[in-house]
């Protein structure tokens, strides 16, 4: 059975198996491993692979992730504030899923409100589709309703589970099919 919970140090080991899962299918951004940029004002902030197999570096992005919540959390201009769940089961870290609490333009046309990955070896049981409806209570909290989530226009399971979660098709833009979720209780 799967589980959403915050992210935590005690997932090290299955989180790093799921890195390397993503990386060998050619997929390594999908492990959720951060990667921004350095502008005026902020100095960059990057956690590869390689950094996080030290616990107390794996540590470090834990607290960075829980700190994205907040508005007040340093980052690009161009990044918005979010929150990250991770996805378990009995075994350990299966996949991530997070809520972007407002859109920008570029959000606006490719990546939407949520975006979520699920680890190879865990695909095509549900935890994708579990996930997002977990989530959905969350975003009508922050206010959000509907939320926008986009796909590939080839990822048929993640258009499935989007659909499966009451997403409307809207359009497709650059590459992405384009679903607004309702949050509310239906």
């Amino acid at each position: 059975m799967f589980r959403l919970v915050d992210p935590d140090p005690r997932f090290h080991r299955s989180f790093l198996e799921a890195a390397d899962e993503f990386a060998a299918e050619g997929r390594p951004a999908y492990s959720g491993l951060v990667s921004l940029p350095a502008e005026d004002g902020f100095p960059g902030l990057r956690f590869s692979r390689e950094d996080v197999a030290d616990p107390a570096v794996f540590a470090r992005y834990v607290e960075h992730l829980l700190a994205e919540r907040l508005e007040e959390t340093p980052r690009p201009a161009a990044y918005v504030p979010y929150t990250v769940r991770w996805i378990v089961d009995e075994h350990g870290y299966v996949g991530r899923i997070s809520l972007r609490h407002r859109l920008t333009d570029l959000l606006l046309t490719w990546g939407g409100h949520i975006g979520y990955g699920v680890r190879p070896s865990a695909r095509g049981r549900g935890a994708a589709t579990y996930a997002l409806a977990q989530m959905l209570p969350l975003c009508h909290a922050r206010g959000i309703d509907p939320v926008l989530v986009t796909c590939d226009v080839d990822n048929e399971p993640s258009r499935r589970t989007i659909e499966r979660n009451g997403g409307v098709y809207e359009d497709t833009r650059q590459g992405k099919l384009r679903y607004w979720v309702p949050t509310g209780p239906a």
